[in-house]
């Protein structure tokens, strides 16, 4: 991998820390516009430009100093998704500290876990969080040395108010393969692991690739761009270079996915470029209907994190007047950054009902930058050839540094620079990329995500369709519906010429555990709706 070559990357600034005050002075246009104010600052409401956004960055730097955190210290930030992930983390970078970003979403005793694993100097938080914790029977405050509540007093804990009025520390910057920022990924099956990244791996490699001038998928000048995402995800933060680089007019960020916040935000600036998670998707999909939809200006849609379903990417097309709107799908790991893309248009989506939807296909990675390979799961030395299943390693250079304080299982994942993502897959003779299943919920013979496509294809009013596999019956479909019921006959006609499935449970949205992502907590579904019933994968590289 490459990148970083030319005019445009000796201009990118590569430090975190002192990045709104580079984009103050060189990208001032840029107008920022929220779903809700900032936790990290309340009362200063839901819009800003580059030089406010660089101001309260240098403010928020001068209070976790005076907290206690400085260079070499790990700052920790466990707070409700929004935007000010990001500030908080360049706050962190500014003085030297590595941020570790962790979601409110994460279960509280996984939670403590990870904080145990940190052992974070200074711990950035809110009193719900640290409430929601304690009645799980989890005090997160325990393996920190210092906790600041953003919200308001908590015993044993630092406010923000009392920190204030110190001086702006100096700017401290860091060697490019340095720690530069602690993510952690989904969860979907237990703890997750936490991810460290540099500024070579996520700036220089991510950022500085998606900051180029990209036919389609760069942001114009013109362009209203927003961002409905787990902002403690990586994502955030190279998306926040790339994007702010760019100078798009306007940037709207979304701190949930509620629809009335979507419709409200959206509707008042229309967004031309629009990345959402995919459970975002699924829940404003009713917003699709009609002319003045908030979706009507987009031109390209972009989707990370998880699987896209048909019936979803094809409303949302037709719901903008674009001509030629594109729906960019991505594959790729909190360890990896993105490894594939694929354009969707119209007309890739047109045919409905089919055992094989298009979205499965996520297109070949990116060339000179990215290598992918399938191995045979049973022999991990031997490539499998076209069209045979295996386990989908990856070759980048935008690899992480590894897991915080689990080197062995950072080294099960690397076979000799190869990454193993744990995804099981194939590649055709011409190269594109089709994920089956994460290996952990693999059932063999077939894939659990193509059927789930079929599913949502045949069942539109099915919002989300989860299969999980089971070592000793058939795979039991989870669907969830708005009002938690289906029609049984309407059912056996959606899997009449499928494989023979379970009798589906059938739930309201609430009901299904989600990561921060969106992604199914597909581990403790099964323990809430399977209980001792086992899976079938391994689960030896999850």
């Amino acid at each position: 991998m490459s990148g970083g070559r030319g005019p445009l990357f000796r201009r990118l600034p590569l430090d975190l820390g002192p990045l709104f005050d580079t984009l103050a002075e060189q990208r001032p246009s840029v107008d920022v516009r929220l779903g809700r104010p900032l936790d990290l600052a309340p009362e200063r409401g839901t819009g800003y430009d580059t030089a406010q956004l660089a101001e309260l960055v240098r403010e928020t730097a001068a209070w976790l100093a005076a907290a206690g955190a400085g260079p070499g210290s790990s700052v920790a930030v466990v707070k409700r998704n929004h935007w000010d992930y990001v500030l908080l983390a360049c706050a962190a970078a500014r003085i030297g500290a590595v941020p570790a970003l962790l979601s409110d979403r994460v279960p509280p005793e996984a939670l403590g876990a990870l904080l145990r694993r940190l052992r974070a100097d200074v711990l950035v938080t809110q009193r719900g969080v640290l409430a929601g914790a304690r009645a799980a029977g989890v005090e997160l405050t325990a393996p920190a040395g210092r906790t600041v509540c953003l919200d308001g007093d908590w015993a044993g804990a630092l406010t923000v108010d009392g920190l204030r009025g110190g001086p702006v520390p100096a700017v401290r910057s860091r060697g490019e393969d340095e720690p530069l920022a602690v993510i952690h990924t989904s969860g979907t099956t237990g703890v997750p692991k936490l991810v460290v990244h540099s500024t070579r791996t996520l700036i220089r490699r991510l950022s500085a690739f998606e900051a180029r001038p990209w036919p389609v998928l760069s942001a114009r000048r013109e362009d209203t761009v927003a961002s409905a995402i787990s902002f403690a995800h990586g994502r955030a933060l190279t998306w926040t270079v790339s994007a702010f680089w760019r100078a798009p007019r306007t940037v709207a960020l979304l701190p949930d996915s509620d629809p009335a916040t979507a419709a409200a935000l959206l509707g008042a600036h229309p967004p031309t470029v629009l990345e959402a998670l995919p459970s975002s998707y699924v829940r404003w999909q009713p917003l699709t209907a009609g002319a003045d939809n908030p979706f009507r200006d987009v031109r390209l849609f972009i989707s990370t994190f998880d699987a896209m379903h048909p019936p979803t990417v094809r409303a949302f097309l037709d719901a903008t007047r674009r001509r030629r709107p594109l729906w960019m799908q991505g594959w790729g790991q909190s360890e990896t950054g993105p490894l594939s893309f694929r354009f969707l248009t119209r007309g890739a989506l047109a045919a409905s009902g089919l055992r094989h939807p298009t979205t499965r296909d996520l297109g070949r990675p990116v060339p000179g930058w990215v290598r992918v390979k399938v191995a045979d799961p049973r022999r991990p030395g031997r490539t499998a050839r076209p069209g045979e299943t295996g386990l989908l390693y990856a070759r980048t250079g935008a690899l992480c540094l590894g897991y915080l304080d689990e080197p062995e299982r950072w080294g099960r994942k690397l076979d000799g620079g190869w990454f193993n993502t744990g995804d099981l897959g194939t590649r055709t003779r011409d190269g594109r990329v089709f994920v089956l299943d994460r290996e952990v919920d693999m059932v063999p013979g077939l894939s659990c995500v193509e059927l789930e496509d079929v599913l949502h294809e045949r069942l539109p009013d099915v919002e989300e369709a989860v299969l999980l596999s089971v070592a000793d019956g058939r795979p039991q479909p989870v669907l969830v519906t708005a009002d938690g019921a289906l029609d049984p006959a309407r059912w056996r006609d959606a899997v009449r010429d499928l494989p023979p499935l379970a009798e589906p449970l059938v739930v309201g949205w609430d009901a299904v555990p989600r990561t921060a992502t969106g992604k199914v907590r597909r581990h403790e579904l099964r323990e809430r709706v399977l209980a001792g019933s086992a899976g079938i994968g391994t689960g030896l590289w999850t």
